[in-house]
């Protein structure tokens, strides 16, 4: 049993230890611990000053690049895309900068943008899949060419955005057919619109710019509820390649690289890596320029995934592509799929 003698010992040795402490520390040791410290916090000023002066420079070659390209970019891209109609399809809420950026990058070469398109959270809001279902049996009668029969809804309702966006009467190819204008009202009516759209769309487009939404739906809520992301994913990676499939060609414009990203279920799927096109980075300037460059490969055959990440190529091969043919025919069929290389003849 420890007894009192025991804790008073203890304590004076505690007591002794501390003085002892305190003595050395006053007294022999003040100036070498002095003078240590004071070195050391010299030392990690001096890197933390060397660190700032390297990290501005860095910035400042970022910046004097990024201004390169900015104005290297209309000679970049000049008849790219002539006289081709681009409609842009935003998966989500999209940057303004982001949006507005490529408008410019697509007017530089040479494209007309003829729709922007949003998709609503009542796209892949669970809550509506009824609602959903209901819809795409209304809308599956007016698919040219139809859907398979073992298509989800989801590829109904893409199928059913993309033909309004790019299927123009064969007779007046400057103008929409009578079923696209009907299937963007039957999307965008209702107690719950499944897009929003800027402005009325007049003119049928040849290809397709998808952007992927600035807040990645695939992150936070794959957290919280990965079932539901990767349905989200589904629906939207449906969307590309419904674009793909019914117009002269498509691109998804993307955010930074990484494994939350839309690019990153594309290039893990090597179906879907062979069929479709991305373009990573479109937040900053060097994105924005190959999105037009990407979608010109696209409509000339070239499949391809541009940017600085893994599996990616820089930047997107260039091509010339032929002449516009808007003759007007009396053929009301379907509007030319995007095959990689054919020119369609809607719009």
């Amino acid at each position: 049993m420890i007894d009192f003698r025991y804790h008073i010992v203890s304590l004076i040795s505690v007591f002794l230890a501390l003085a002892v402490g305190i003595a050395l520390g006053a007294g022999p040791l003040k100036e070498t611990i002095g003078d240590t410290l004071t070195g050391q916090v010299e030392q990690l000023r001096s890197e933390k000053d060397a660190l700032r002066s390297e990290l501005d420079r860095t910035a400042d070659e970022l910046g004097h690049a990024a201004s390169y390209i900015d104005a290297a970019g209309p000679q970049l891209l000049e008849g790219a895309l002539a006289d081709r109609r681009v409609a842009v399809v935003s998966l989500g809420e999209v940057g303004e900068s982001v949006r507005t950026g490529i408008d410019d990058r697509l007017a530089q070469s040479g494209a007309t943008v003829t729709a922007h398109v949003t998709l609503t959270e009542s796209w892949t809001d669970p809550d509506l899949d009824s609602f959903r279902q209901a819809l795409g049996g209304q809308l599956v009668g007016y698919l040219n060419p139809a859907v398979p029969d073992d298509a989800g809804v989801q590829d109904e309702l893409a199928a059913a955005l993309v033909q309004g966006l790019v299927a123009a009467d064969p007779a007046a190819p400057d103008a929409l057919a009578s079923d696209s204008a009907f299937l963007l009202e039957l999307l965008s009516g209702g107690d719950y619109p499944l897009v929003t759209i800027q402005d009325t769309v007049e003119t049928a487009a040849d290809a397709v710019v998808v952007i992927a939404p600035t807040e990645r739906a695939t992150g936070d809520a794959a957290s919280a509820d990965p079932d539901q992301a990767e349905e989200t994913a589904a629906a939207w990676i449906a969307v590309l390649s419904a674009a793909q499939e019914r117009s002269q060609g498509a691109v998804l414009a993307d955010g930074p690289p990484g494994s939350d990203s839309l690019t990153s279920v594309v290039l893990g799927d090597d179906a879907l890596a062979d069929a479709l096109t991305t373009v990573s980075g479109t937040q900053v300037v060097t994105g924005q320029v190959s999105t037009p460059l990407a979608l010109a490969a696209r409509i000339a055959g070239n499949n391809g995934h541009y940017g600085f990440g893994e599996g990616e190529t820089v930047l997107p091969e260039a091509v010339s592509l032929p002449p516009v043919d808007r003759t007007p025919t009396a053929d009301a069929g379907a509007p030319a799929a995007g095959d990689g290389g054919t020119e369609g003849t809607q719009g």
